[in-house]
């Protein structure tokens, strides 16, 4: 009897007739060999394609944004990986012995990463359309718990549309240092709206990261004038 065979057939209501390809989607690059990154490739856009079709269903009064925002919350890492949690999947993995001494079975990444590849070994192994009824299987119990739309808008946009909605001007955004190796860098951005006389700082590994903190600063700064949206 193969376990993971058996294991998928439960927890994901699938049975693989090719366990190569199922023990491919399970095994990762450090184990040497056949390894499930070209899946993890294919897996990403059966999922996106299956997220966008139900989220496009279910919530039919939403914008195009709102959609991207939907689906993204849905298929992000984060999500992914707890999904792979709840089914047990990191106890199928196949890793070399660094990853296994690492903890690499309950590292966020290749949970997730390999979730996809199951995904893609399914596409392969049975089509779309088996594919497609694994995934909502999964991601349909987790619409009532989606946040909002507004909710899922990042920071920047969410202090560009406060400050659009009251007329002032959009925030000004300055890199203030950068500290850190190149591979592992610090970024410290201000964001200023000087008509409000309000400075605020935020960090994080990549400008972007820095940019979203200090927005988020900033919509607190202005809560606490009551100028929040």
């Amino acid at each position: 009897m193969n376990t993971a065979v058996e294991w998928a057939a439960a927890r994901l209501g699938y049975r693989y007739r090719d366990a190569a390809l199922l023990e491919a989607a399970l095994t990762h690059r450090s184990a040497g060999g056949r390894h499930n990154e070209r899946l993890e490739f294919l897996g990403d856009a059966v999922l996106n394609c299956v997220v966008a079709m139900l989220v496009f269903r279910e919530f039919a009064e939403a914008s195009e944004g709102d959609l991207s925002r939907f689906r993204a919350s849905l298929v992000s890492g984060e999500a992914l990986a707890v999904i792979a949690a709840e089914i047990g999947l990191g106890d199928h993995l196949r890793l070399g012995s660094g990853e296994l001494k690492s903890g690499g079975f309950r590292r966020k990444s290749i949970l997730a990463d390999a979730l996809e590849a199951l995904f893609g070994a399914i596409y392969l192994d049975s089509g779309f359309e088996a594919a497609q009824r694994v995934i909502e299987r999964l991601i349909v119990p987790r619409l009532d718990r989606l946040p909002t739309a507004a909710e899922l808008k990042d920071p920047k946009t969410r202090l560009q549309e406060t400050l659009q909605a009251r007329g002032l001007p959009l925030p000004v955004y300055t890199v203030e240092s950068i500290t850190g190796e190149a591979h592992d860098q610090e970024f410290k951005v201000a964001c200023a709206v000087d008509t409000l006389g309000l400075r605020t700082v935020g960090t994080g590994a990549s400008r972007r990261r820095a940019e979203q903190a200090a927005a988020q600063e900033l919509l607190i700064a202005l809560e606490t004038v009551g100028m929040a949206s």
